[in-house]
């Protein structure tokens, strides 16, 4: 899925590069995602871009909502199922511009929201990648 088609691939394609992005991620990690749900959409919702303050919809490629892992409670009952969302139309563009792999910037924003799921902020991330050498999708 490196090349750009003339069709743009569908949501099961983008269920898939995310299928195997997660099982790449190492057991230990991702222990601590069972019960996170990954869902594919063309784009987020009017309430979720106006709650975060974005005007296009295609500034939003995916999005953690839940409570993370360093905020949880042992005692609390959950009220609600931690997600994943990756947003593929916005994805597309990007991949679009950026001539990643497909495969790649699925990856990218998957870990970056798993990042979320541990209670890791974007200034987080970014210093992680930056101290490492390597970014979130694992290359140099």
């Amino acid at each position: 899925m490196s090349s750009h088609p003339d069709t743009p691939p569908p949501l099961t394609d983008f269920e898939d590069l995310a299928a195997a992005a997660l099982a790449i991620i190492p057991d230990e990690l991702r222990r601590h995602l069972e019960g996170v749900v990954i869902r594919v959409s063309d784009f987020a919702d009017a309430e979720i871009l106006a709650d975060m303050g974005l005007e296009s919809p295609f500034d939003l490629l995916g999005l953690y909502q839940g409570v993370s892992l360093d905020r949880k409670s042992v005692a609390a009952t959950p009220t609600d199922v931690d997600m994943i969302f990756l947003y593929r139309r916005p994805i597309l563009e990007y991949w679009f511009e950026t001539g990643e792999t497909l495969a790649a910037v699925v990856r990218h924003v998957l870990i970056h929201e798993i990042g979320h799921h541990f209670g890791f902020s974007d200034v987080d991330m970014h210093r992680i990648e930056a101290d490492t050498g390597v970014s979130a999708d694992g290359t140099d």
